[in-house]
């Protein structure tokens, strides 16, 4: 008979676990025969002794198999998935879908909520007022095969034992272990079959990868577990130093994208978006190598041709995508706040991380699950990294129907300084692929 405690002993000696054993605190968890006090003690032991590829890829499918998955089997046509660790300003998603989807790709897509600095797709794509974020399996399928690409949410039974185990590790101070976090980040990708994988994993002050090192170590984690599962792997590792693109907030962002896709985006947004479609494409086998397919994304980002599918998408799940057309007509503010340049110098942005804070507090995020989302609110960034800014000019506007509070000024003005030289940097800092 299986013991919890000698499962803990095992790890605590530095064992490998067996799939059964994992198995089996997993489901004894989720199903609530294990206390927290055991599963804290095995998580601490994880933490501290680590897991190899192959605990860990177990790990990973007791997560995906807790709780509801996706059989899209009857889908034709390769099926493609993009996820990113979050970061300031990313709405990728947004842009990456319609271009993947404009070259034949089925982009079958599980998104979440945001959740203090990080915005999240949901939210964003809920600007849109009617849009339905929760699909059944059989209205799913229809809109990925009516438009080529569908976003939804997660189900609340949608690996019950990463949340449950997640929560745990919250308090119990063992959320930066790699196995840990690469479990929980590809157990929620595992529940769709995709065929093909594009991770975008930040690194830097906005995201919780700090540094390069630390960022590929859970890249190569990351890829192991896909090819076990079968999956084609690619990891972009994108820098979260400064925000990604020249909005934060929600409507504003899927304006951003909306724009991007006619070719009117600024260049951070689309060589990450380029580079994402990229590596689909050549996973696919549509193009040979990454830079070749960069450029034809480049061009058809330009054409505008492929936009037309993020508004299909949206229309299709019930959303109305006039108010994006319209944006000013429908997302007023009654603050539009200007941060000013006090001297003149080359902007560069000190933490990507306390500009999601200012958004946050400006009403386009939440503290708490319970808190209301303000579409309009967010930050519209005048200037980017690296640019010469001179004296009086707008670094930034801050939009707000909450009242006047001179802790935005503040609080914003303390996310970036201007200084002698140029100090820009490159949006992808590594790309790791099959």
């Amino acid at each position: 008979m299986m013991r919890m405690i000698d499962i803990i002993e095992k790890k605590r000696e530095n064992q490998v676990l067996s799939e059964a054993e994992i198995n089996f605190f997993v489901e004894g968890y989720v199903h609530d025969q294990i206390p927290d006090y055991q599963v804290s003690a095995l998580l601490m032991a994880i933490y501290l002794q680590g897991m190899n590829d192959e605990e860990t890829a177990f790990l990973t499918s007791a997560y995906a198999n807790s709780g509801d998955t996706y059989d899209l089997s009857d889908i034709q046509g390769f099926k493609v998935d993009k996820h990113s660790t979050g970061g300031i300003g990313d709405k990728i998603t947004l842009i990456y879908s319609p271009l993947a989807a404009s070259y034949g790709l089925k982009v079958c897509k599980l998104a979440g909520r945001g959740l203090g600095p990080t915005g999240g797709t949901i939210d964003k794509l809920e600007s849109c007022p009617g849009w339905q974020c929760e699909l059944s399996v059989p209205e799913f399928k229809e809109v990925i095969n009516k438009v080529g690409m569908s976003v939804i949410s997660q189900s609340e039974n949608m690996v019950p034992g990463d949340k449950k185990i997640y929560a745990l590790r919250d308090v119990t101070a063992t959320v930066g272990s790699l196995p840990l976090i690469a479990a929980s980040v590809m157990s929620k990708k595992l529940i769709i079959p995709a065929d093909g994988l594009v991770l975008d994993v930040k690194v830097g002050d906005g995201a919780f990868m700090k540094n390069l090192n630390q960022a590929e170590a859970l890249a190569k984690i990351m890829i192991e577990i896909g090819h076990r599962h079968h999956r084609k792997m690619a990891v972009m590792l994108s820098n979260m130093n400064k925000p990604l693109g020249k909005t934060i907030g929600n409507a504003l962002e899927v304006r951003e994208a909306w724009d991007t896709l006619h070719g009117k985006g600024p260049d951070d947004l689309n060589e990450v978006a380029a580079t994402s479609v990229a590596l689909s494409l050549v996973q696919a086998g549509l193009f040979e190598d990454i830079e070749t397919a960069k450029s034809d994304v480049f061009q058809k980002m330009q054409s505008g041709e492929a936009a037309h599918y993020l508004k299909d998408f949206i229309q299709a799940q019930g959303g109305d995508f006039s108010v994006i057309e319209n944006y000013d007509q429908n997302f007023k503010t009654t603050q539009a706040i200007e941060i000013k340049a006090d001297k003149e110098g080359y902007l560069q942005f000190l933490s990507a991380g306390k500009l999601g804070t200012v958004s946050m507090k400006l009403g386009a995020g939440r503290e708490t699950k319970t808190d209301a989302i303000d579409f309009a609110a967010g930050i519209v960034l005048n200037h980017q990294n690296g640019e010469l800014v001179k004296k009086g000019e707008v670094v930034m506007t801050l939009y707000t129907n909450k009242a006047f509070n001179q802790e935005f000024v503040d609080d914003a003005k303390a996310t970036f300084e201007l200084i002698s030289t140029s100090s820009a940097e490159p949006a992808i800092l590594k790309i790791i692929a099959d």
